[in-house]
């Protein structure tokens, strides 16, 4: 047994509003730059819908995720070294801007300047991409604004695999939101298909990041991630991906998705899994067995011999007892209420979610039923089976059985607090129907519904002996570029839009523009004179000219 430590997060659907303030305050942290103007490291999708990019899970069209062979083994849906070294300058499955989106802004300067008149002005949408004007035809949350309509649901890749009687029903039935960010996977699909080894997984816990350095620009990642969470910077040639603000996490702080949360609905924290047994645990014949079999993996953190183990490990004391208090453990291992997004895709994805009950209430209140009657609400999932056949395509490769289970513990939550809110006569029945105590659905309200900040976030803070290895981490941080956040700073003499790299034909364009760029944006870590072509001079690096400080001004001057 190997005890690894793995950074994870929870979603509770049930109180995600779409308000996309997770979106808007990690684009203006993370991407708010040029070069990644569509590029959003966490979005928001309304369900059903085809999401973002669109039809991301459409593996047979963009092969990302790990296949099971005939011998029990696991290989690249997009193939091996052969393969993507006969496609390495040009890759055949790439999103294209169009399954993204144009990015826009708008010509404000046409509402402020504009004289009066008899008519409003209007302020004509202008391409991000090439400054022109443009016709708006799809956006990263565009199923938001048809709200799930038959529009897109014909695209839905999960709907393409139910009856025809289900897609007609569905629209009538729910409707939900699906936050995303990268999944930080126990066997990452795009570390494995990067040709160059930047795409690499943190030891320390598991995050997954890409070095800027050793990144070439072979966008291989980004096909080979089934969630197409890898994006490609068209400045800088290089891949970027959400990195967990991993520089807040590493000083106890949540993540910017998190701490701006409205509805509260993220957890964040420390599991401890055996890394020894990921392989077998993905490798499982049966997708409907990948959800038990990931659940498997990740070791009771009060179990002494995990706790020997992980000391063992070098994993320090604070962390265990961070593993302890984990909201991820208790939702995933002691609640059993959240699931994992896709894990048919076999890279054990590491940000869950726990399934909206809401639309299931709604269906019940709507039929002039108390929708918080725990009776009432069992027949309901009972009978619902389009929107948890829906939900089990999302979060269990299609079994029902372990999201009605979900369905099931969250209705007698709401059952059983309604009679302790109302001072009436508690039915146990109610928990013993979902396999729980009174004080287990009472402790699991209190995480769900009302736990504090200290409750939903227990992230331990990064040691002092590691510091250097973690700096050397941030040296190949995926925002260590033209108009970062300031994890590094840019480079001198023209690389202003990321640190001198080798040309290569995906770059070449990339490379030419950090050549003949004369603001660089930040203090530079070293200066290669190879990618100057003269534009911008470092004080310092000539005598100074007739008139400036230091020259022909005095005794100094006369040195």
């Amino acid at each position: 047994m190997k005890v690894m430590a793995q950074m994870s997060m929870v979603m509770n659907l049930d109180k995600c509003i779409g308000c996309h303030t997770c979106s808007v305050t990690c684009k203006q942290a993370w991407t708010n730059r040029t070069g990644v103007e569509y590029v959003w490291f966490n979005n928001v999708e309304t369900r059903p819908g085809v999401g973002y990019p669109r039809s991301y899970e459409d593996q047979e069209r963009w092969g990302g995720g790990w296949v099971r062979t005939k011998r029990g083994r696991l290989k690249l849906r997009s193939g091996g070294r052969f393969s993507k070294l006969a496609h390495i300058f040009s890759n055949p499955k790439l999103p294209e801007i169009s399954d993204y989106y144009e990015p826009w802004t708008y010509e404000y300067d046409a509402l402020l300047s504009s004289p009066q008149g008899e008519h409003t002005p209007v302020a004509q949408p202008m391409s991000l991409l090439t400054g022109k004007a443009m016709q708006i035809h799809w956006s990263a949350n565009w199923d938001d604004n048809l709200g799930g309509s038959m529009e897109t649901m014909q695209d839905d890749p999960i709907l393409k695999q139910m009856s025809e009687s289900v897609t007609a029903e569905l629209e009538q039935a729910f409707m939900f939101y699906l936050p995303r960010i990268c999944e930080h996977c126990l066997n990452p699909s795009c570390v494995a298909s990067c040709p160059s080894g930047a795409m690499y997984k943190r030891a320390e816990d598991g995050i997954v990041l890409v070095d800027q350095d050793q990144c070439r620009g072979w966008r291989m990642c980004v096909s080979g991630c089934p969630y197409k969470k890898v994006y490609f910077n068209h400045k800088t040639g290089k891949a970027e991906k959400c990195t967990m603000c991993y520089p807040r996490l590493e000083v106890g702080l949540p993540t910017v998705c998190s701490e701006t949360c409205v509805g509260r609905l993220r957890y964040l924290g420390l599991v401890l899994y055996d890394a020894d047994r990921v392989l077998e645990a993905a490798s499982v014949e049966d997708p409907t067995q990948l959800l038990d079999a990931q659940r498997s993996v990740i070791l009771d953190p009060f179990d002494p011999a995990v706790v020997a183990a992980a000391e063992r490990e070098g994993i320090p004391r604070d962390w265990i007892d961070a593993a302890q208090r984990s909201p991820i453990w208790k939702l995933i291992s002691t609640y059993q209420v959240a699931l994992p997004l896709h894990p048919e895709y076999r890279t054990m994805p590491m940000v869950w979610y726990i399934p909206p009950l809401s639309p299931v209430v709604d269906v019940v209140t709507g039929s002039g039923n108390d929708g918080e009657d725990a009776r009432t609400l069992f027949a309901a999932i009972d009978r619902l089976r389009i929107p948890v056949e829906y939900l089990a395509g999302l979060f269990t490769a299609g079994e029902t059985a372990p999201v009605t289970a979900v369905l099931q513990r969250l209705a007698a939550m709401r059952a059983h607090m309604r009679n302790v809110n109302l001072g009436t006569e508690q039915d146990p029945r109610i928990a013993s129907s979902v396999g729980m105590t009174a004080d287990d659905i009472e402790a699991m309200y209190r995480l769900l519904a009302i736990a504090k900040y200290e409750d939903r976030y227990v992230i331990p803070a990064a040691h002092a002996e590691s510091a250097a290895a973690l700096e050397e981490t941030a040296s190949g941080c995926s925002l260590d570029v033209d108009g970062g956040p300031g994890m590094g700073g840019a480079g001198k003499f023209g690389s202003s839009s990321g640190r001198p790299m080798r040309a290569a034909v995906e770059t070449f364009h990339a490379l030419r523009n950090r050549q003949t760029a004369d603001k660089p944006a930040g203090a530079a870590t070293r200066v290669n004179l190879l990618n100057w072509d003269g534009n911008g001079a470092e004080p310092g690096l000539f005598p100074p000219e007739p008139g400036q400080d230091g020259y022909g001004e005095g005794p100094e001057g006369e040195r």
